[in-house]
């Protein structure tokens, strides 16, 4: 990932570098890599509007207003945003609880936070969120996507008033209502299902969901099926997306934080992620705070234009490299091509029957979860990576996407700091005659000095170690050997203090070998190298040894056989 100073969109880059001839040659593929796009967007675009509780049309805003900003304002050639599954039950809880006035509050809350986040360069911070929890919060949405879409495919019908927000409302509105279920629409479902898996090995140049949706009118225009279409459910609007600004209180912003950080946090981690495939599909390099900005704008716009939260796309990036799109004019493209579709194809929209939409949205939940690398995972992982995995799928599907990833981190920050601490090591030297010593190489020290070794970072996991370093009756001299401690924190600073004192109080002096710069700035700030004594600081454990030698004088004490310095 290339490190910059300023934000640059990756477009003017290519234009200025790229010869008249290179540009000539790109482009008119990349306009029909946009076509492609636009076609395989199409579907997935009314399907994910209505399944995050809006009207179809706002799906294809978002595609259009944010696939097109985002496209030219990107750190990525290739990325395609638009509306996403991950969002899908998100937006769709916003939606239902404080309507789109909620959603457009939360969603700039969002922009301006990932605006921030390209600006502060924190694009690489997004690689710090572990693979366990991504795999399981994602597989969660899947779930949850999927238990939502159960009714449509189903055909069920719900009494009025009947709650549907949180996914086990949904689960026990299931349950409750199996019996109202529609054979009719049930066999639509499975037929645009087998579609959307079937299609594919037979023509895989023309996209299954575009094939799904067209089998499913047929079934249901040429054979009169009593079957719920979204003309029944939505009154379709074929304008332009239009600029609204809608009124907008700091309560409303205050009561959203929470919703614009979800937002924020997971549009960051899916665009991201999206380019990472993305530059393996072409052997490039995205610009990760570029892409934050671009993000942030494109949602922010999005919403102001009827939209709603957008993020990169890993199946439309996809079919995009695959149609040979290699600059963002092929986004840019598919975004025109919409707003083509939408003027004057959206009317027949209408026709769509509604478990045909859910048939794809259950192929995109399907293939969202990833469940080879989920059942990996549980076969391979330690025991903690498992717990967090299990836990971060649980708590999304239950909870909320915040709960789940906050309780991840925690738990894995709490096994890494578990698994450094037990790496971190406080050994004694072994001498001549020491039980159980098997020191083979041996060095003349002197009898009333004994040297620790302290290997891995000295923080608040592992300062309990420190105290067990002990001193003998005619110790004079403790040499504490630091070479192999790279990082030292308040708590490890205590630590050694403590020690310090205990030392003092068994007249005995502290002398350090081989601090590393990081250890040594921090005992300098705390005033341990002013307490210890500037002179107890030697470069290595041969000079420490002589140095305490020097202070022992030489008074006849002798010495005894120590190891060497590796």
């Amino acid at each position: 990932m290339q490190q910059r100073d300023k934000i640059k969109p990756i477009l003017f880059s290519i234009i200025k570098h790229s010869s008249p001839e290179e540009l000539k040659r790109q482009i008119p593929r990349d306009i029909v890599a946009g076509i492609v796009v636009a076609i395989v967007a199409l579907p997935l675009s009314i399907a994910l509007g209505i399944a995050s509780g809006v009207s179809p049309e706002q799906g294809l805003y978002t595609a259009i207003v944010a696939g097109f900003l985002i496209a030219f304002l990107g750190g990525s050639r290739v990325q395609i945003s638009g509306p996403t599954a991950a969002f899908a039950t998100i937006v769709a809880g916003i939606v239902a609880t404080d309507g789109m006035d909620g959603l457009i509050a939360a969603t700039i809350i969002a922009g301006i936070l990932l605006i921030l986040m390209g600006l502060f360069k924190l694009g690489a911070v997004i690689r710090f969120v572990p693979f366990t929890i991504t795999t399981g919060f994602t597989a969660g949405i899947a779930v949850t996507l999927a238990i939502g879409q159960l009714k449509d495919f189903l055909g069920l019908t719900y009494p009025a008033g009947t709650a549907t927000v949180e996914t086990v409302d949904k689960v026990a509105a299931l349950a409750g209502n199996i019996a109202t279920v529609n054979a009719q629409a049930c066999i639509v479902g499975l037929v645009c299902l087998a579609v959307l898996f079937l299609w594919p090995r037979l023509v895989p140049r023309v996209p299954s969901s575009l094939m799904a949706l067209f089998a499913g009118v047929a079934l249901v225009s040429g054979l009169g099926l009593d079957v719920l279409t979204i003309g029944d459910l939505y009154a379709i609007n074929s304008g332009l997306p239009e600029f609204h600004l809608p009124q907008l209180s700091f309560a409303l912003f205050r009561d959203q934080l929470a919703n614009g950080a979800t937002i924020a946090i997971l549009a960051a981690i899916e665009s991201l992620l999206s380019c990472v495939v993305a530059d393996s599909m072409i052997s490039s390099h995205h610009r990760a705070n570029d892409e934050l900005v671009a993000q942030g704008i494109g949602n922010i716009a999005s919403v102001l234009f009827g939209g709603i939260p957008a993020t990169g796309a890993i199946a439309r990036t996809a079919a995009n490299v695959k149609a040979g799109g290699r600059t963002p004019i092929a986004g840019m493209v598919h975004a025109l091509v919409l707003v083509a579709v939408l003027a004057f194809l959206m009317p027949y929209a209408a026709l769509i029957p509604m478990p045909a939409i859910a048939a794809i949205l259950l192929h995109v939940a399907y293939n969202m979860c990833g469940w080879r690398n989920f059942a990996h995972l549980c076969q391979t992982a330690s025991k903690g990576a498992v717990a967090t995995l299990l836990l971060t799928f649980a708590l999304t599907i239950v909870f909320d996407l915040v709960i789940a990833i906050a309780a991840g981190m925690l738990i894995t920050m709490v096994l890494f700091m578990k698994m450094v601490s037990e790496e971190t090591e406080v050994k004694g030297w072994k001498y001549y005659g020491d039980e159980n010593s098997e020191v083979t190489h041996l060095r003349e020290l002197p009898k009333s000095v004994r040297v620790y070794e302290i290997n891995g970072p000295m923080f608040f996991g592992m300062t309990e170690r420190i105290a067990d370093i002990s001193v003998k009756d005619f110790t004079r001299y403790l040499i504490i050997r630091m070479r192999g401690v790279p990082s030292l924190d308040a708590t490890g600073m205590n630590a050694l203090e403590n020690l310090y004192e205990y030392c003092s109080a068994h007249g005995v002096s502290l002398i350090f070998s081989h601090v590393n710069e990081q250890p040594m700035k921090t005992m300098r700030r705390a005033g341990f190298v002013d307490l210890v004594g500037e002179e107890h600081f030697r470069t290595c454990i041969d000079d420490a040894i002589a140095h305490a030698r020097d202070l022992l004088g030489r008074d006849g004490r002798g010495g005894r056989p120590a190891p060497p310095s590796a």
